[in-house]
C-alpha cells in the first residue's frame, strides 16, 4: 500500500501532527533495552479491564522476548516528547514454514513471493490511543515494510479481535484466509498488505517478478 499525497489531493489534517513524530529503528538488543517502556506503551494502548493490565503487560513482555530471537527481527518506534508507537516484524523464511497450518492450498502468488524473499511478517503494532493513532500505525507499518523492500506484508489476528481486524482493513490490509498455530485449536485470520504494482492482470498487487528475487 502506497499513500503518497498527490498534488491534487487535499491536505491531510493528520500530516502536520505526524510530521512532528520521529521514527527510529531498533535492533534486537536496543528493543530489549527498551522493553519496559514498550510494555508501558502497550498497557496504555490496550483496552484491558481494570486488574488485567499486569497480566497483559507480562504477556507482551513474553512475546517480545520470543520475537527478538527471530532471524532478521526489526523494530521501528515513533517518538515525540515520549514513546508514541512501535511496530516490529521479521522476514518470512523462504522455505514456506511460516505458512504451515494454512487452511487449504496456499495461493500460488503468496508461495512465489515467499520463495523470492519479499514477504515480511508484522508481529506487533502498538500506538498510543490519540486521535491520530490510525495514521501513525499506518505510517509505521509502511515504513518498516519499505525499509525491507517487501512486496507483501503479512500478519495474524485472532478471530475474536474484530476491532483489530477492522483497523487493519482500514489501513489497506486484506483477508487472505486462516491459519492454525499450536497450541490451541483456534484459527487465526491471515491479513496481507500487497505493496506491488497493481496491473490489469494483478489488480490485487500480488504480481511476482523474478527480477526482484533476492539473493540467498
Amino acid at each position: 500500500m502506497r499513500t503518497p499525497r498527490q498534488p491534487h489531493e487535499p491536505e491531510d489534517p493528520e500530516r502536520p501532527v505526524l510530521d512532528t513524530v520521529r521514527l527510529r529503528r531498533l535492533n534486537r538488543w536496543q528493543a530489549e533495552g527498551l522493553r519496559e517502556d514498550l510494555a508501558d506503551l502497550y498497557v496504555e494502548s490496550s483496552a484491558a479491564s481494570p486488574g488485567e493490565e499486569f497480566h497483559d503487560r507480562q504477556k507482551f513482555l513474553h512475546r517480545l522476548a520470543g520475537d527478538v530471537q527471530l532471524p532478521g527481527f526489526d523494530m521501528l518506534v515513533a517518538e515525540a516528547e515520549a514513546l508514541t508507537g512501535c511496530v516490529s516484524g521479521f522476514p518470512v523464511p523462504r522455505d514456506g514454514t511460516w505458512w504451515q497450518g494454512f487452511d487449504g492450498p496456499l495461493p500460488q502468488n503468496l508461495e512465489q513471493l515467499t520463495a523470492s524473499g519479499h514477504v515480511f511478517a508484522i508481529l506487533e503494532t502498538v500506538v498510543h490511543p490519540h486521535q491520530h493513532a490510525g495514521g501513525l500505525a499506518r505510517r509505521l507499518q509502511e515504513r518498516l515494510l519499505a525499509d525491507h523492500q517487501s512486496s507483501l506484508g503479512v500478519t495474524l489476528v485472532n478471530q475474536s479481535a474484530r476491532s483489530v481486524c477492522a483497523a487493519f482493513k482500514d489501513w489497506g490490509w486484506q483477508e487472505a484466509g486462516q491459519i492454525h498455530r499450536l497450541p490451541g485449536p483456534t484459527a487465526l485470520r491471515v491479513l496481507v498488505l500487497p505493496l506491488g504494482e497493481r496491473t490489469e492482470d494483478h489488480p490485487d498487487g500480488l504480481a511476482h517478478n523474478d527480477r526482484t528475487q533476492r539473493p540467498e
